[in-house]
């Protein structure tokens, strides 16, 4: 029930986007006539279709996301429309001919049946115009449902979640054409001046649409959004983020970002909103309770390592699943001990079967998998999950997660994130045992990882995970904010605080990353941590991109991480992590950073260690 709440008032807070100030002028040209006649019904279709199209972008995937550009355009060029045939009603007629303008003419219908009390229809349709256009316009809490019906699934709660959204949203709309209306119809009333009054709403629509056209709803009116927001939703998100059965607790608490939270350092959860979270208690290995069947295995794309593997076929197997994802620092630091795993008891019984599920975009690449898989040396079964068929049928909802299935298909055990190496491989030498494999080998592997699949220094991390793209990003302390979606040039702030950052130089900041449009270009981070990492990708066309990186403006002379020189100097080749301080001794607050000295590198998110 909370998460209905929640996303209630999520839509309550939407009229404080800056997407929906173009709107507002129409919905008010409406004001001066009966609520219910035509305040209410226009609500009403503005919410169903802001409902429906939410809820074809949350199971459309990605084209979903791109055709909501494209509509995006459109709905500028319908609304300048709609702003000129307020402003010259004369000219209607000919504007609206014959499908470009369709909201005027819902309009103009609109006001004619006004005066026969027969407009609820008229109203309806213009509803469902103008959600149409609103619809785009989302805050954090509805991508978190989104983001949870993406990877979860389509279901009759991520719909009933979305109506709750758009509920909300027409309420605080309601409210404003209630109130603000009562204005407007007086000042018709005492003044005399309805035409110009329309006249003015029509210039205001086009004032709002030269506006967003401009780039401005993405620079200054979305930075006063979120200032007035980002807490009130942040802290809604927080409220909504279930607690998964031996959810994690952790006294390592990491800040969240607009789309999701981060809470521990040892495992990252995805679902609605990305996490991170501490690992969960371990369960005895002498008390392994049936948690459920091994669920199918065929929503893998493809596999790797292995022709495709089934339920069926792995009867009388012990199997271990790692739900992982390349880029995943924490994913990173579990794979070398999982590999041991599946060398040690191959010939014991034990199939590891390692499932890809991506987090970004570049990710869902299976070329770029395949050469993690070569580059980390992963041996065992890889199966690509860029549909999330086998996430979903886990219900997992975190990176790394490890499940336990004993040789009759049932499930024994779970763990998520890093960490109790030790636990989780006597639950492996108990399933052997159960399955009656003769000489389990006994003791533990050792393993000795470098670079970064070290094992972090957990207690010195006072950093998050930050990402860079505006769909998840925090502490952005460029002067002036971030400029979405458009080419800006940035500069560095004189003095950064502790986990705050900024660019410099020409960059198009995107929803999940930030692209460098000329050369030369810098992002800086003061952080606290003894590994710095920072998930990169080279130009578009695949040209290495050359960087040199500072600590405190000065060479790393020793604290380079594996991706670095001495001086400081690297090439990102391809979209992975980025391994670029490892500082010895004891660790302290520095400032970070990065020049890239070629055009067109693409950095999404850091990560620390």
């Amino acid at each position: 029930m909370i998460l209905f709440i929640i996303s209630y008032l999520g839509g309550v807070l939407t009229i404080l986007s800056p997407c929906i100030l173009p709107v507002l002028p129409f919905i008010f040209a409406r004001a001066d006539q009966p609520f219910v006649k035509n305040g209410l019904p226009l609500l009403i279709g503005m919410a169903i279709t802001f409902a429906g199209v939410a809820t074809l972008a949350a199971i459309g995937g990605g084209w979903a996301v791109q055709a909501n550009q494209y509509g995006r355009f459109a709905a500028l060029a319908l609304l300048a429309f709609f702003g000129i045939t307020l402003l010259f009603p004369e000219l209607a007629d000919r504007l609206t001919r014959p499908l470009v303008a369709i909201g005027a003419k819902l309009s103009q219908s609109a006001d004619d049946q006004a005066q026969t009390g027969s407009s609820f229809a008229s109203s309806f349709l213009l509803g469902i115009a103008t959600g149409l256009l609103w619809a785009p316009c989302a805050g954090p809490i509805l991508g978190l449902v989104l983001t949870g019906a993406a990877l979860q699934g389509a279901s009759v709660q991520t719909s009933l979640l979305l109506l709750a959204y758009a509920a909300g949203a027409a309420t605080s709309l309601g409210l404003a054409l209630l109130i603000g209306g009562r204005v407007f119809a007086a000042m018709k009333r005492s003044l005399g001046a309805g035409e110009w009054i329309r006249r003015g709403l029509g210039a205001a629509v086009l004032i709002g649409v030269a506006a967003i056209a401009l780039g401005f709803d993405t620079g200054l009116l979305t930075r006063i959004s979120q200032t007035q927001t980002a807490s009130l939703e942040q802290a809604l998100v927080d409220k909504a983020q279930p607690k998964t059965p031996d959810a994690p607790s952790s006294s390592v608490v990491m800040s969240g970002d607009h789309d999701g939270k981060m809470t521990g350092g040892n495992v990252m959860t995805g679902g609605p909103g990305m996490m991170m979270a501490a690992k969960p208690e371990m369960t005895a290995a002498s008390s392994l309770p049936v948690e459920g069947q091994f669920p199918s295995l065929a929503g893998a794309v493809e596999w790797l390592n292995s022709p495709p593997l089934t339920v069926e076929g792995l009867r009388g197997k012990v199997v271990l699943i790692d739900f992982w994802t390349y880029s995943c620092i924490n994913c990173l630091r579990a794979i070398p001990y999982v590999e041991a795993w599946a060398e040690k008891y191959k010939d014991q019984g034990l199939v590891v079967i390692g499932v890809h599920a991506p987090e970004f975009a570049f990710e869902k690449n299976i070329d770029n998998v395949r050469h993690a898989v070569q580059d980390l040396k992963i041996t065992y079964p890889v199966a690509i999950d860029n549909d999330y068929a086998i996430w979903r049928a886990f219900h997992n909802q975190y990176w790394p997660a490890h499940y336990f299935i004993d040789a009759q298909g049932r499930i024994r055990h779970h763990h998520f994130g890093e960490g109790d190496y030790d636990e989780s491989e006597k639950i492996i030498q108990q399933l052997l045992a159960e399955a009656g494999s003769a000489a389990v080998p006994s003791g533990i592997v050792t393993v000795h990882a470098s670079g970064a699949e070290a094992a972090a220094d957990m207690a010195d991390v006072k950093s998050p995970e930050t990402y860079v793209g505006y769909e998840r990003a925090e502490n952005f302390a460029s002067p002036g904010g971030d400029v979405r979606d458009a080419s800006h040039v940035y500069a560095l702030p004189e003095k950064l605080a502790l986990n705050h950052w900024g660019l410099a130089g020409d960059w198009t900041i995107e929803g999940e990353r930030a692209v460098l449009n000329a050369a030369p270009g810098s992002i800086a981070y003061d952080f606290h941590a003894r590994d710095l990492h920072l998930v990169l990708g080279p130009a578009a066309d695949g040209k290495p991109v050359r960087f040199r990186i500072s600590i405190d403006g000065h060479a790393p002379d020793g604290a380079q991480g594996v991706d670095v020189d001495a001086e400081g100097n690297g090439t990102v080749t391809g979209q992975r992590l980025y391994q670029l301080v490892r500082q010895s001794g004891p660790i302290a607050d520095h400032v970070f950073k990065i020049e890239f000295l070629d055009p067109g590198v693409q950095a999404f998110a850091f990560t620390f260690g």
